[in-house]
């Protein structure tokens, strides 16, 4: 039986068993949708949109438990995935029962809302996407895939893929900007479809990733609250979503070629090196934020430099995460430069890297953490590379990193 037919099976049962206690209830308020508070009480979709709510909200709460917890743990993979989603859409009880059962990508491994985005990744498998370019209209489309071997055919024909994110190359007189969104057809700022953006200097060796959100939700929510009391009552404007510096990327200068591959730098301000610590933990949004506001990264000082080793005021809660790319060795034979990328790499390209982190002695973490390969981005056909990543970086904080490798570096190789 398909999840839809067992789903509308339940609810027949559901609504059967309700309509002796129907008459005593018929002044009990329901739980509308969102999307039906618009209507109003006389509009003549209002009153069908209640009886379809009440049939699935009247739904007894363990019953609607195990379904749910049913559906979820049978679809572990897109396109099977969406049933999740789809419980999550029904209504409102539904969706809260939904995202108390769907765990983060960190504890889970799987993406499945569109906040798991922005959320860190798994600690032990990482999660394995691939970017397809498009040359003609300079869109970058990250997808989730199953396999390599799919990539060509099944996958990029949308039989075995998810689009994640999609960016846009936005070319200025003073560098390049990549616009990210959720779809690949919106990619202006005033959408709510806007994620970020990673910009770049004039000659392509540093990059800022923006947000659209600030890291932590304390912060926005406190915000957004105040800008509630400063205007009550009044419809706020149509302005563009704000940016949040989140990190920086940096290519080291490479005029003279002698210095071998790209050598890049990460410094992830929204990110505390404690969080590779043992026990620590990453920023971990659970909502969608629209405040707009601006405010500074938490951690960094007041000047906007990242705190100096042995200060006074030096906290692990405050010193960002920093990652360096895996230094690469020469292959004789091949007379090449290699990095092992497990079979997940197979067209060598300077775009080619593995990122780790770049701790200091005084810093508590271990070795194993130290080589663990947080992102990892290669090529493996023409316009067709793949992206895998895991704790603590999020699929956006990934997206953005890799996009800074297709930005022209005349100096960097």
């Amino acid at each position: 039986m398909s999840f839809t037919s067992f789903v509308w099976e339940i609810g027949n049962i559901s609504n059967k068993s309700s309509r002796k206690r129907h008459r005593l209830r018929r002044g009990q308020a329901h739980i509308n949708p969102e999307a039906s508070f618009s209507s109003s009480p006389g509009s003549p979709g209002s009153s069908t949109v209640q009886i379809e709510q009440r049939k699935w909200a009247n739904l007894p709460p363990e019953l609607l438990l195990d379904i749910i917890q049913r559906v979820e743990q049978r679809e572990q993979c897109w396109p099977g995935r969406r049933d999740v989603v789809a419980c999550a859409s029904v209504c409102r009880s539904w969706r809260e029962i939904t995202k108390d059962i769907v765990k983060t990508p960190e504890l889970c491994g799987f993406l499945t809302f569109p906040i798991s985005l922005k959320q860190p990744g798994p600690r032990d498998t990482p999660i394995q996407c691939f970017i397809r370019r498009e040359r003609a209209t300079s869109t970058f489309r990250l997808y989730m895939g199953l396999s390599p071997v799919c990539y060509e055919f099944k996958a990029l024909s949308g039989e075995l893929s998810k689009l994640l994110l999609a960016a846009k190359r936005v070319r200025r007189a003073t560098g390049t900007d990549f616009v990210i969104s959720l779809v690949g057809d919106d990619f202006s700022r005033s959408s709510n479809k806007y994620v970020g953006k990673l910009r770049s200097n004039f000659l392509g060796t540093k990059f800022n990733i923006f947000d659209s959100q600030p890291s932590t939700d304390s912060t926005v929510c406190s915000s957004c609250e105040l800008c509630r009391k400063t205007h009550p009552g009044k419809v706020a404007p149509r302005v563009t979503t704000s940016n949040y510096n989140t990190a920086k990327i940096s290519y080291e200068l490479n005029i003279l070629r002698t210095r071998g591959p790209r050598r890049m730098q990460c410094i992830m301000n929204s990110i505390p090196v404690s969080a590779i610590e043992e026990g620590g933990t990453a920023p971990t949004p659970t909502a969608f934020t629209n405040c707009l506001d601006e405010h500074s990264s938490p951690l960094l000082d007041s000047a906007g430099r990242r705190p100096q080793v042995g200060s006074t005021s030096r906290s692990m809660q405050n010193v960002p995460l920093v990652l360096k790319n895996k230094a690469p060795r020469w292959h004789e034979q091949l007379q090449c430069w290699c990095l092992n990328f497990k079979g997940r790499v197979t067209v060598a390209s300077v775009k080619n890297f593995q990122l780790v982190a770049a701790v200091e002695p005084s810093e508590n973490v271990t070795i194993t953490e130290q080589e663990n390969v947080i992102l990892q981005f290669g090529k493996i056909g023409k316009d067709i590379f793949t992206m895998d990543y895991c704790y603590p970086l999020s699929a956006f904080q990934a997206f953005a990193i890799c996009l800074s490798s297709f930005d022209t570096k005349p100096v960097c190789e």
